[in-house]
């Protein structure tokens, strides 16, 4: 078959899709449950892979091939992204998967990046290698040099040859496909390990770029002991940060009452240059807090007009991208609400809701409790309310622009 044309192509008119392959169920890792969805650091191997694509602003859309029952009802990090995000149920074997996916991207694409979810530690530089090199040659994977001597052995264990190890190289993911490349390699039956065979046998040339010796495919549970001891070498500061915040307004006529994003009907509101949302407000400070990352006045004066009657569930979401950045993930939230009144209990499962969506995360993991004052002072004779948060976040990843 033919090589498609070389072209280099401006990178500000480029449109690069990735394929993330996690539609296996992983049973070589030993678990009950598919190893994309297991714990590296406080967050799941399959965020983690996906959000190097998210943070990676060479790629403009993702695809996610999932199992089928995760496919219906994905986790919540999938769900709300800084890009489009589409997902996809995987097939039987991997280039079902990748077909699949395939099928789905843009026709915009130009170039496709195919990466395995079970490798969570990829860099940008890798991603950008790779992408570079499939504009400029039409396919390119990320591969290692072998620095062992390779024999090649027989059924019985005994050796057949000695390989030179000059010319040996073992293949990583991401690889990166021209779209017409990769159609090619698609319709070529049978199995294959990678996308880079099939477009061998498509007739194509493959590119070989540097790949990183940490990113490595997590297959058993010893991979992953690997990439927490990884993890934790690279973490400049503990994994685990708690922080709290606390906020307090006035009650006062003609505004309407917010809490957690919810507007809970009452005949007085709180007072303040944004909607006045104690508890948006109160978490957004335990977690700016947590991460080192300052205060909401630092980042949302309220000397600051475009604050002007904010939405408070925006500021969290806001504070959320801050601490993300900082390669911070929240994990859970607690909030205690101090007010006289309303009675806070009928509204709790929608706040939840709502703030969980704003940090990304489940509603199982944000705790709101309501206490009165006991008719003490303004709280408890019914002019303010007050809240008072803790967040607990991990460092789960390496900050945007930094090597693991």
């Amino acid at each position: 078959m033919r090589v498609g044309l070389q072209c280099k192509i401006d990178s500000l008119t480029r449109h690069v899709s990735a394929i993330i392959a996690a539609g296996g169920r992983g049973l070589r890792f030993g678990s009950d449950q598919p190893k994309q969805l297991a714990a590296l650091a406080g967050r799941p191997i399959l965020q983690r892979s996906v959000e190097a694509f998210l943070d990676s602003d060479v790629i403009t859309e993702i695809v996610v091939a999932l199992p089928p029952d995760l496919a219906a009802e994905p986790p919540a990090y999938l769900k709300r992204t800084s890009k489009p995000l589409t997902i996809v149920e995987g097939g039987g074997r991997r280039q079902d998967s990748v077909r699949y996916a395939f099928d789905r991207v843009s026709r915009h694409a130009q170039v496709i990046v195919i990466h395995d979810a079970a490798r969570p530690l990829v860099t940008d530089a890798v991603i950008r290698r790779t992408v570079d090199a499939a504009f400029d040659t039409g396919a390119a994977i990320a591969a290692l040099r072998a620095s062992d001597t390779v024999k090649r052995a027989n059924a019985e264990g005994r050796i057949v040859e000695t390989l030179p190890r000059d010319e040996i190289y073992l293949a990583q993911t991401p690889q990166a496909f021209r779209v017409d490349v990769l159609r090619d390699a698609l319709t070529i039956p049978g199995d294959a390990t990678d996308e880079a065979a099939l477009a061998e046998q498509a007739g194509h040339a493959v590119q070989l770029v540097n790949g990183d010796p940490w990113n490595l495919k997590i297959t058993t549970p010893d991979d992953l002991a690997l990439a927490e001891r990884l993890l934790g070498a690279s973490a400049a500061v503990p994994a685990i940060r708690i922080g709290n915040g606390y906020d307090l307004h006035r009650l006062v006529d003609g505004r309407p009452l917010i809490l957690g994003g919810v507007t809970i009907p009452f005949e007085k509101g709180l007072m303040g240059h944004s909607d006045a949302d104690v508890i948006c407000h109160a978490v957004t400070d335990a977690v700016l807090g947590a991460a080192g990352a300052g205060d909401i006045g630092r980042h949302f004066p309220d000397t600051d007009a475009a604050w002007k009657d904010a939405n408070s569930i925006d500021l969290l979401r806001r504070a959320v991208a801050i601490v993300g950045a900082a390669g911070f993930t929240v994990i859970n939230v607690d909030v205690v609400v101090i007010a006289q009144r309303p009675k806070l209990a009928p509204h709790v499962e929608a706040i939840r809701t709502r703030v969980a969506d704003a940090l990304g995360c489940e509603p199982s993991q944000i705790s709101v409790k309501g206490k009165t004052n006991e008719g003490v002072d303004s709280i408890g004779a019914g002019e303010s309310i007050a809240a008072h948060a803790v967040a607990l976040l991990v460092r789960s990843r390496t900050p945007v622009g930094e090597r693991p």
